[in-house]
Formats: C-alpha cells, structure tokens, sequence
C-alpha cells in the first residue's frame, strides 16, 4: 500500500476508495458477464450486497419463467392426451345398435316424452346409467335411451373406425356450392353457417362434398374439416294455430314420426327408405295427395305460396338456379323435415338452410 501512495502520490484513504471502486467494478463486470455467479468482495459491501439482491431477483425470475413455462407444456400435453382419448369427439362412446332410429326420451322410462331420434349406426356420449336406461347426448339432444341398444367399450371405439366419415362444416354466414372447384362455374345454391356437409373428397383449394343428394365444391377456406359419426336428430312438434288446419297438423306431425328413418337413393318405402321425393309422395299420398316421385315434378302440383306465406304441410323445393333437385315439407317455426342424404336420413332442419327455389301448398 505505501508503494502504491508512493507512485500515485495520494493520501491512504484516497487509495483505499480507489481500490474499493476497482473492487466494485471488477466484480460488477464479473457479474453481468457471467449471469448469476456470486462475488465477494471485502469492502464496498453495499455495492456488492446490490448485486447479489439483482442476482437473487434474476434467478428467481428465471425459475418463475421456467415453472410458467413447465405448467404451459403440462397443460399442453394433458389436452393432447385428453384429445388422442376421445373418439370422434367422444369421451365415453355409445353407438346405435338397431335396424333405424332408437327413440331420445326425456325422462328414462317408455312413458318419457320423445326429443329426439339417434339413427343406426349413431354415436352418443353416454353421461351415466340407471336401471337399464342410458342418459346421453348427441348433437343438439340429450336425453334418455334404452341401454340394450347402445353398444359401448372397446367394440364400439372399433366400430366408429369404420362407421366415422369426413364432414364440413361451414365457419362463415354463407357460403357458396358451386358446380365445380372454381369460381367462374354455375353456383349451385348458397348454405348457412353450421351447416355440415359430407364430404367426398378433399382437396388443397376445394373440397367436394353431398349436399342433400347431390354433389357440389366448396371453398376449403368457408369449411372446418373433422371426423363425425352420425348424430341423433331433434324431434319437435308442428306449430298449431287458428290459421293452420287439424287436417295440416296431423301431416307435418306424421312427416315427423319418420325422423331418424333411413335415406334410400329411389326409395319409397318410409320402412326400409326414401329419397326426398319419394317422402314426400308417400306422406302426402296419406292424405289424398299423389303426387309423382320426381322432386321436379312434384313441383307442378297444388299452388305458389311465398316463404312468408308458408304453413306446415306445404313442400319447399330447392336446386340450382330454376332446376329443381330436391324437396322437403314444411311444419312450421322456421323448420323442415325431409329425407336428406344417406349419412343424415330423414331429419329436421332449418328451412333456409339452402336457398328455396319455390314453395306448393297441397292442401
């Protein structure tokens, strides 16, 4: 130390500060370089104590950081994992085990008000059981089945392997059915949002899907793609008021009782199935229409009635432009019913669900 006054020619405390802060210096430049090592230095002891405060506080960021980090990838992994379990979307799978629809009770007795149709071959998400009845839920229903009817475990996880198809569903308002996958070809109809749509096959750009009984492409930008078995389908009661007549009522009612029966392309047996103009034909023919089986030709029967006019009973017709493909009956609310395609049946749904051509009241 007094060689080193000698040579600066500086007072003992002066050169003691001096050493300090070459102290301080070092091991704060030690510091930063190396992240988190600890220093020790002998004097300037609040200046270190500092460092070792950024230090504790960094490390401990660090660790809060990684345990943040570590919790994200658990809950990552534990959603995969839960969803590589479902099946088709379901956790506890049931399928349909009968020749065509099983009936969706609201209560788990044969005496429970009927809300819905599981078709053959249907998958469920079984809630629960109690005295033989399956509390389930599929699609827009839940409700109470007949556990003899459902088969579960590892027979039915085998089964929807091969019972499973692709579907697509429309993610925006409407969307566009064109002839063929582009943009300068005829436009078949438009669809609404939700509506799901079997597909045919995949493609980058387009995606050919069934709609109703017919085939057309959609933009693959307007769909969500996945893999569904087939759903139970709501069972709801016609509208009754003064305006619509016992004799309309009891048809959109009978219409209805069908819901969950098979799609037979050319089919007119409401047993064993019907396309959609052979539905048609056959419940009208119950009340003294007959009617041919062509949906083009059923058109040229009865009256024109605007959508605002409509009753239930009366037939909507639908297609490509004026060429007519498809038909359906009206019961009221807003709603249809009508033998779809082969993966859906006879099923309600939205009567705007595609554009209506035009409207015929029979009776």
């Amino acid at each position: 130390m007094a060689a080193l006054m000698a040579v600066l020619g500086t007072s003992p405390q002066q050169t003691r500060a001096a050493a300090v802060r070459a102290g301080v210096s070092a091991a704060l430049t030690e510091c930063f370089s190396e992240g988190t090592k600890a220093v020790t230095v002998s004097q300037g002891s609040a200046a270190v104590h500092t460092v070792r405060k950024l230090d504790v506080k960094s490390e401990n960021s660090d660790k809060k950081s990684n345990k943040s980090d570590s919790k994200k990838k658990i809950k990552s992994l534990q959603k995969k994992a839960e969803e590589d379990k479902t099946i088709c979307g379901y956790t506890n799978l049931g399928i349909a085990n009968v020749d065509n629809y099983l009936n969706i009770r609201q209560e788990p007795g044969e005496d429970g008000k009927i809300v819905g149709k599981l078709p053959a071959d249907a998958g469920c998400e079984i809630l629960e059981t109690e005295n033989g009845w399956h509390h389930i839920r599929s699609g827009k229903v839940s409700g109470y089945v007949k556990s003899d009817y459902i088969i579960t475990g590892q027979e039915a996880e085998k089964l929807a392997d091969k019972l499973k198809k692709t579907v697509a569903t429309v993610n925006s308002v409407t969307v566009y059915i064109r002839e063929q996958p582009n943009t300068d070809c005829t436009i078949l109809t438009i669809v609404t949002a939700d509506e799901e749509l079997e597909v045919v096959e995949e493609g980058k750009d387009w995606v050919e899907v069934k709609l109703d009984d017919e085939n057309g492409f959609v933009s693959a930008q307007y769909v969500d793609l996945s893999e569904e078995l087939k759903k139970a389908m709501v069972y709801t009661e016609t509208e009754r008021s003064a305006e619509v007549s016992d004799n309309k009522y009891s048809l959109a009612q009978k219409a209805l009782s069908y819901v969950g029966g098979r799609y037979v392309w050319g089919g007119t047996s409401l047993t064993n199935g019907v396309d959609c103009s052979g539905f048609t034909m056959r419940i009208m023919a119950m009340y003294g229409v007959y009617l041919p089986h062509s949906s083009r030709g059923q058109a040229g029967y009865g009256r024109s009635v605007s959508t605002s006019e409509l009753q239930p009973g009366d037939l909507i017709f639908y297609g490509s432009g004026s060429s007519i493909s498809h038909v359906a009956i009206y019961i009221g609310g807003g709603q249809i019913v009508h033998a779809s395609n082969s993966r859906d049946g006879i099923k309600v749904s939205n009567a705007f669900y595609r554009t209506p051509i035009c409207c015929r009241r029979m009776l």
